[in-house]
């Protein structure tokens, strides 16, 4: 059948619906897990800039995980409003199928899957790489030149710069150093003045006029150099970027799927297997969500007070719907065999929803029997 006026009329709602929706869930959820981040605006004198940048990489995975959610509500809340207002019923007495009825939600379900494919296949996998490799940054290089006056700055578990104040050109004052880095001894730097300096990517701190007294772990001696001029590397030695651990949300599909043994143990394997799946599996649950919402409102017959029953039904069906998914993933981790579980929980159950919304209707093959009939001719007498 052709894209009628009514589809686009029902999808346009539904549209704007899901993008109101979702964004609004996102914005939630950005504000609520972005509460994690504030200490590095608290205590790393982060600027808001910063704090936004790094925090709205998150974005594309809170979409992806809320887009089946969001699609279910707003498929239920417009079909509902539809029936509560008798469009649904006019629409039927026209002739039009549940096929013809939930077409505009299809439609919308397919877009959801479509975008919920590139978000997990594409963007999210590339934001959480540069996600982490900027934290990465801020946490052990950037925090270097965000010292403040008079206050003891971790850059690291195990580097502590305390400044007593800070020119406008730069030139910092009354430095204190707490350098154990050295597992074999432990140093403290006093200096007079100083100024940040780079080398490569590596932030420093040169020192002028100061001292450096050492402690040898291993037979306590204290050891005193003066110096007139000295620096300081400030970057965390123990944290490279090519050290860093990449996480499973970082890796594209295909290293997921064929993992290099050499780097990845073998406990693991699981726990990328099962990522690998749920990605593939995640944006069809939009689809299915979407079954599940039309199902509770074209099936039924039409009561003038409404009914609640069949939402609340299909609520507690998206939940035990949810669980599943949830209880697949986790034993597909354990035991990569048992990711066949992930693809039974995402299809089986919008394939038997859509044979039960889209059988053929006895009302509806009744009158396309009678209008198909030919007309019956009063024949006169002669």
């Amino acid at each position: 059948m052709p894209f009628t006026q009514l589809d686009r009329y029902i999808l346009r709602q539904l549209l704007v619906a899901l993008a109101a929706i979702t964004a609004t869930l996102v914005a939630l959820i950005w504000l609520t897990q972005s509460l994690r981040f504030i200490e590095l605006v608290v205590n790393r004198g982060l600027s808001l800039r910063v704090f936004i940048q790094l925090t709205s990489l998150l974005l594309p995975n809170f979409t992806a995980v809320v887009l089946p959610i969001t699609s279910f509500v707003v498929v239920l809340a417009t079909y509902q409003r539809l029936a509560s207002d008798r469009e649904i019923t006019v629409m039927r007495g026209t002739g039009l199928s549940n096929v013809a009825l939930a077409r505009p939600a299809l439609l919308m379900a397919l877009c959801a899957t479509a975008l919920g494919y590139a978000l997990t296949l594409s963007v999210v996998p590339l934001c959480s790489e540069q996600f982490k490799r900027y934290q990465f940054e801020i946490r052990n290089k950037v925090a270097a030149f965000l010292l403040q006056e008079g206050v003891f700055t971790p850059i690291s578990d195990k580097l502590t710069v305390y400044v007593r104040a800070r020119d406008r050109d730069g030139t910092l004052r009354g430095i204190i150093v707490q350098d154990e880095r050295d597992a074999h001894t432990r140093a403290t730097i006093l200096a007079q003045t100083g100024r940040m300096v780079t080398s490569g990517d590596t932030p420093r701190v040169a020192l002028l006029h100061g001292t450096r007294q050492e402690i040898d772990a291993a037979t306590g001696r204290l050891s005193l150099l003066t110096f007139a001029a000295d620096t300081v590397d400030l970057a965390n030695d123990s944290k490279t970027t090519d050290a860093r651990f990449r996480d499973v949300n970082e890796m594209g599909l295909d290293e997921l799927l064929h993992p290099d043994l050499r780097i990845i143990p073998t406990r693991d394997i699981g726990k990328l297997v099962a990522e690998a799946h749920r990605r593939l599996t995640q944006p069809l649950t939009s689809a299915g969500f979407t079954l599940l919402a039309l199902i509770a409102v074209l099936t039924g017959g039409f009561r003038r007070a409404g009914t609640l029953w069949r939402p609340l039904a299909v609520s507690i069906g998206l939940v035990a719907l949810l669980a599943a998914g949830l209880a697949a993933s986790g034993l597909a981790t354990s035991n990569p065999d048992l990711v066949f579980l992930m693809w039974l929980t995402t299809l089986v159950p919008p394939i038997v929803i859509a044979a039960l919304l889209f059988r053929p209707s006895p009302r509806l093959t009744a009158l396309a029997a009678t209008a198909a009939a030919p007309p019956l001719h009063t024949m006169g007498a002669d």
